[in-house]
């Protein structure tokens, strides 16, 4: 047995315990994680743009909390409220990035690599606590509270990546192409034997912010940014519709 093993298996305070809060990882997952990112992408712009700014930057913080509370008050997996929280982290990830940028004058090429430690923290932090950065394993609420810092910090290290890319050189095109193809690097290496699975993974989960928000930056900005200029509304309200709809068809029962 390995240490990983022992330490999942022990036994857990039954007030604390409860079943596994992060959903299957299967194609299904992939697809509404990259929908996620690219809603909270455009829905973060358009909020700025209809509300302001501070205002905006307040909504999203009180939706994140709020949609936390919920998913922090289940004692297992439940498809919507797990969602509902992904999308928040999602739109309050871009408004931090954006706040550094926008807001601080930061460069993204100084914030990417910031956003990166401070992920790297929360996994050092993450293992030196509980032995293992496993999905498979949130159980209790210390592991859930480092599996959300780390989403958090995916989204805000994604969207500053995601912008640093598209503003040097590459547009919004060819950032998709880019991270499309760079989230098949860990699937590959996991594939072939060559990465483990938790490393796939947070590699993969990393990725698929930049690649979404860049795909949703493209089909909203106007064709003088390199878009289709599709605008910021249709764009959050579909991808907002697909998302919906997929979670829809992950929470419904599926036979054995």
């Amino acid at each position: 047995m390995t240490a990983e093993h022992a330490l999942d298996d022990r036994p857990l305070d039954p007030v604390r315990r409860a079943a596994n809060k992060v959903p299957e990882v299967t194609v299904c997952f992939w697809i509404v994680k990259v929908l996620t990112t690219g809603t909270g992408e455009t829905a973060s712009d358009l909020l700025a743009r209809v509300l302001g700014p501070v205002p905006a930057v307040g909504l999203g913080a009180l939706g994140l909390v709020a949609a936390l509370a919920v998913q922090f008050t289940l004692r297992r997996y439940v498809a919507w409220a797990y969602w509902t929280a992904v999308v928040m982290v999602s739109v309050f990830g871009t408004m931090a990035a954006d706040v550094l940028h926008v807001g601080l004058g930061v460069p993204y090429a100084e914030s990417t690599p910031a956003f990166l430690a401070v992920l790297a923290a929360v996994f050092v932090l993450w293992y030196a606590s509980e032995g293992t950065l496993s999905i498979h394993t949130v159980r209790t609420r210390r592991r859930e509270a480092f599996y959300w810092a780390a989403v958090l910090a995916t989204f805000a290290l994604g969207t500053a990546a995601g912008d640093l890319t598209a503003t040097a050189g590459l547009g919004y095109l060819g950032s998709v192409v880019l991270f499309a193809a760079g989230i098949c690097v860990p699937a590959l290496a996991h594939r072939f034997g060559t990465l483990n699975a938790v490393t796939a993974f947070w590699t993969a989960y990393v990725v698929t912010r930049p690649l979404g928000a860049s795909l949703a930056d493209w089909m909203a900005l106007g064709q003088a940014r390199g878009g289709l200029g599709l605008g910021l509304s249709p764009v959050t309200f579909a991808w907002t519709a697909a998302i919906v709809g997929f979670v829809g068809y992950l929470a419904v029962p599926k036979r054995a």
